[in-house]
């Protein structure tokens, strides 16, 4: 939106802007933000930085050392639909207080550092993203707080109107969508259809470039939202930017959005995938009609190389308990590392659609929206970097391609020699453990930051969840 922070300050009084809105991301993917009086978002400030409390911020610092300041990015900038005042918001980069170094687990400096050194690499000097962002829309949502951490109860509670376990539908017109049935329905089946016009108007107003929408399989609402590719570290914002604007959109309707990976069994989960390819000199490099899919030797080594570091990856591309739970067999959702033309099952889609020079893609479809976009689009460039500099060949390693449906009895052989996804989070964090030499030796993440993630992951989320009893084991074991 603007050239430097001096463009910065001449909109805000030319405007009119009332608030300045710094926001800026978590280790983990959460946004948070600080509101500044426009009389005092000069650019001398904005240019020193803003400080915060970092040792607040969930794998940031501790306590003794928390200070750290937000510095904006001028570049990434709109106008927040959302406030009653008008409002600027402007992402921000963190750094170092006293020196005002880049601080190296800013999840926007792990994303510049890739994209740099993806152009030192040689291999290419860009590459383009289009992250798909699946999610629910619900009439109501209750966790039912008080009772949540006792010992004695668990419960949540869902509901909505126009489904088969509501109950009747609301409008007694028999407007109901059947169990999995709601990929592309049409109106008055697909009630959200101005909720989610409304959601992709204010993204186009605020930059961002969106493809379509639609309504996706899950009953009663799940949503699709599809933005034109980008850069890594534009769709990393993007990424935070579309759930920002789905949530508050949905709220101001009087309803709860959610990009839960699987929030209800017997349904669709909602995914996250990635389109991703590479760019030399304004050139596609993931092109050559003589190869498989249309798909070059580089493309293919790309490939190899995620699939290769696929285990470790999902710790990061699919970094909750909840998202195994989407991963599961019977569903669209990916269990085998492998790669086809067109088969929604494999890990690695080629898009049968995408046949241009210019369009020639790969979509890897395991990770969900619970991922920090910046880290999880660093972290699969990098398997793929290594993949193209290690020469790795998909058939070799076993990967395919493999065209057959695998989930059909006659192909249960063939199934059992492919390698398996990790099905658990436990699983997925034991391989990141042992594999991200291709993560740190690029120097774009830290060893620092890989512990990090796997400690307050590990230690803040698995284990709360393991060691609490689930309602559905006392259906199986209680008169054990």
């Amino acid at each position: 939106m603007f050239n430097n922070l001096a463009e910065v300050e001449r909109y805000i009084h030319e405007i009119g802007i009332a608030t300045v809105d710094l926001k800026y991301c978590d280790l983990f993917g959460g946004w948070h933000h600080l509101s500044l009086p426009a009389v005092h978002a000069t650019e001398r400030l904005l240019a020193e930085g803003v400080g915060f409390d970092s040792s607040s911020i969930p794998g940031f610092k501790a306590i003794e050392a928390g200070d750290m300041c937000l510095r904006p990015d001028p570049t990434a900038a709109f106008i927040d639909p959302f406030w009653d005042e008008p409002t600027l918001t402007l992402i921000c980069n963190i750094v170092e207080a006293d020196s005002g170094e880049p601080f190296h687990r800013d999840p926007r400096l792990i994303a510049k550092k890739a994209e740099d050194y993806l152009a030192a690499s040689g291999f290419a000097d860009q590459s383009k993203w289009g992250p798909e962002f699946e999610f629910y829309l619900f009439d109501r949502h209750t966790r039912m707080f008080e009772i949540q951490d006792r010992n004695n109860q668990s419960a949540f509670r869902l509901d909505a109107e126009d489904t088969q376990w509501s109950g009747e539908d609301s409008a007694g017109l028999g407007v109901m969508l059947p169990p999995g049935g709601g990929y592309h329905a049409i109106p008055p089946l697909d009630r959200h259809h101005d909720v989610r016009a409304e959601m992709a108007a204010l993204l186009q107003e605020a930059g961002v470039a969106v493809h379509y929408h639609h309504h996706e399989v899950g009953t009663p609402s799940q949503q699709e939202i599809e933005v034109v590719l980008g850069s890594l570290l534009r769709m990393g914002d993007v990424s935070l930017m579309v759930k920002y604007f789905v949530k508050m959109t949905a709220q101001s309707k009087g309803l709860a959005a959610t990009f839960m990976p699987k929030p209800m069994h017997r349904e669709a989960g909602s995914g996250m995938h990635f389109h991703q390819h590479l760019f030399k000199n304004g050139e596609p490099l993931f092109h050559d009609k003589q190869g498989y899919g249309g798909l070059s030797d580089l493309a293919l080594a790309y490939i190899a190389g995620v699939l290769f570091h696929s285990p470790a990856l999902l710790a990061l591309t699919n970094p909750t308990s909840n998202s195994y739970k989407r991963l599961i067999p019977g569903y669209e959702a990916p269990v085998n590392a492998f790669f086809s033309l067109a088969n929604r099952s494999a890990a690695v889609r080629v898009p049968k659609y995408a046949n241009a020079p210019m369009e020639k893609r790969i979509e890897f479809r395991p990770p969900d929206a619970a991922c920090n976009p910046y880290i999880a689009m660093s972290a699969m460039l990098l398997a793929g970097v290594d993949g193209i500099k290690k020469q790795m060949k998909p058939g070799e390693l076993g990967f395919g391609p493999f065209d057959q449906n695998l989930f059909a009895p006659e192909q249960e052989a063939l199934r059992r020699k492919i390698r398996k996804l990790p099905a658990s989070m436990d699983e997925a964090f034991k391989a990141l453990s042992a594999d991200h030499d291709f993560l740190v030796e690029s120097g774009v993440f830290t060893e620092d930051t890989i512990e990090t993630w796997i400690q307050y992951k590990m230690d803040q989320e698995y284990m709360e969840v393991y060691k609490r009893p689930h309602p559905y084991e006392h259906t199986l074991y209680f008169n054990c």
